[in-house]
């Protein structure tokens, strides 16, 4: 009599068991379908904010550097190992608007025939002025330090200038050439 009563409530302690282990299983299943589910919220959002921050940055652009008002200039290295470039500073109507200290790494890739921007920035149509200030050891290891000047015209649209620093043999004297790219 006593041992009835003992398995009878293992069977029903066992289903209680089976019982809340079923809950806990559903509870997890629901709770794996919501993660699946943040998961592809969570990624159609990224989505939509690389979208967003995409189409804002081309307003950006538009509005700091419209294109029919828009100067870019940019620095190449024509004598490759004449000079050691140091630093190069820009001014454009007498107004500072660049300024760089290379280091060996940039030294070394505007040696190997790289360009680098030096400014990107809006500029009223008309008559203007482009001054540059070089520093550099030449070749035969003296120090020297280059006021250049460029008058242009700036026309509607975008106007891309190219400055050229060339150094030759026997007095390694820097000089400074302007190229409007087409």
């Amino acid at each position: 009599m006593f041992g009835t009563q003992k398995s009878q409530r293992r069977r029903i302690a066992n289903k209680r068991l089976v019982r809340f282990g079923a809950v806990v299983l559903s509870v997890l299943a629901a709770s794996v379908a919501a993660a699946e589910g943040l998961d592809e919220e969570l990624e159609r959002l990224s989505a939509e904010v690389a979208s967003h921050s995409e189409r804002v940055f081309t307003l950006e652009q538009k509005v700091l550097h419209p294109a029919n008002t828009r100067l870019a200039v940019f620095l190449t290295l024509q004598s490759r190992d004449a000079l050691d470039l140091d630093s190069v500073e820009l001014f454009v109507n007498g107004q500072p608007v660049a300024s760089h200290l290379y280091s060996d790494r940039e030294r070394t890739s505007l040696e190997r025939g790289g360009i680098q921007q030096l400014f990107t920035g809006n500029l009223e149509n008309g008559e203007h002025e482009l001054k540059t200030v070089i520093t550099a050891r030449s070749a035969d290891d003296d120090f020297v330090r280059r006021e250049s000047t460029h008058k242009f015209r700036k026309r509607p649209g975008v106007l891309r200038l190219q400055m050229s620093l060339e150094a030759r043999a026997p007095d390694y004297e820097p000089r400074v050439s302007f190229v409007e790219w087409e």
